[in-house]
């Protein structure tokens, strides 16, 4: 079986007073508050919101 790639992401800047669209990248990637870190599978869902709201994000390879 090939291990699937995974992506540490910490949300660095508040979600509060953007745009709703991107509040809603920010849960749905499963980030609830300032510096938690979750730890997401490298699928391009998860790319294409990370992308959207790479302002708001440090992203590392896990």
């Amino acid at each position: 079986m090939a291990k699937t790639k995974e992506l540490k992401v910490t949300l660095v800047k508040s979600k509060h007073g953007r745009l709703k669209n991107h509040k809603a990248c920010v849960t749905g990637l499963g980030l609830r508050r300032m510096h938690q870190t979750v730890t997401v599978a490298d699928t391009p869902e998860n790319r294409g919101m990370i992308n959207r709201i790479s302002y708001l994000l440090s992203v590392e390879e896990a």
